[in-house]
């Protein structure tokens, strides 16, 4: 269990969860690729290429190299997708995909921390056309993704307009600390990947998920706890227990760009709503 409610005389905190493999038990990117392909976004050869790359990110996750190069075949997959259209194909699907992969403990870990007053930010490197969806279903307060150029005509260029990845998460966390009054000292952050070691260092309570070989080593070495999370679940088999609290702070879209010095713009999506009606819409799905 957490800590008691946070001090409202104290500065903010919140807590940044990296998404797949942490919150939920695959890739959420490469868990479209069969409503891509009925959609007309990909052919069959490109289904069944992600599906064996989905399949190698689950057994071995992925070094920096294997990120290097999954970002160059997803960029240059989705050159002239039209956006609207991903959006549409990911909102039809985003339940029946998405939903029965989260992980029990981290929608309970979502849970504590937004009752300890906390806020949630996801920050995570794949697209923001799928992220967002995912950080609104499960209450995020904010949410942090890759963005792809969009040309004039609605579509993808196959360019990268920001990568969150890397040192560019920490990056981005220390910039919404700064714009959010977060104290990183008492902050919380979550991973499976060593990649995502520059994040882990910037906040006070770093924890390793599910970690591959490199963030395990450097975990027991740093003495971060270590989580397991093995147990999907789906969000309206815990209702009534999954109840987001009664803030009326949350997701209204927004982006807000922020100077990073590797990766030209920092952008987050920042929605809000009330957390009792989203609860409502869950209950009723």
């Amino acid at each position: 269990m957490l800590s008691v409610v946070e001090n409202h005389s104290l500065p903010r905190t919140a807590a940044f969860f990296d998404l797949d493999k942490t919150v939920i038990a695959k890739s959420s990117t490469l868990t479209f690729s069969k409503s891509f392909y009925r959609g007309g976004l990909i052919s069959r050869r490109a289904a069944l290429r992600t599906a064996y790359i989905q399949f190698v990110f689950l057994v071995g996750g992925a070094d920096h190299d294997q990120m290097e190069r999954m970002r160059e075949y997803l960029s240059a997959l989705c050159k002239g997708w039209n956006v609207a259209q991903v959006r549409e194909l990911v909102a039809e699907t985003l339940h029946d995909l998405i939903d029965p992969i989260i992980y029990d403990e981290a929608a309970s870990l979502i849970e504590e921390h937004h009752a300890a007053g906390r806020d949630v930010v996801i920050v995570s490197t794949s697209g923001a056309e799928v992220v967002e969806p995912i950080g609104e279903m499960l209450g995020a307060d904010r949410v942090v993704a890759t963005r792809m150029v969009v040309g004039e005509d609605g579509c993808f260029t196959g360019e990268v307009e920001y990568y969150a990845y890397g040192p560019t998460k920490a990056e981005a966390v220390r910039e919404l600390a700064k714009s959010e009054g977060y104290d990183l000292s008492r902050c919380y952050a979550y991973s499976d990947s060593a990649t995502d070691l520059p994040m882990l260092e910037a906040v006070g309570h770093p924890y390793a998920v599910n970690p591959d070989r490199t963030l395990r080593r450097e975990a027991v070495a740093r003495e971060w706890p270590v989580l397991v999370f093995n147990r999907p679940v789906r969000l309206k088999q815990r209702l009534p227990e999954f109840r987001m609290p009664p803030r009326p702070t949350l997701m209204a879209a927004a982006a807000v760009g922020a100077a990073a010095a590797t990766a030209g713009l920092v952008w987050y999506a920042s929605r809000r709503r009330h957390r009792a009606a989203a609860a409502a819409v869950l209950a009723e799905r």
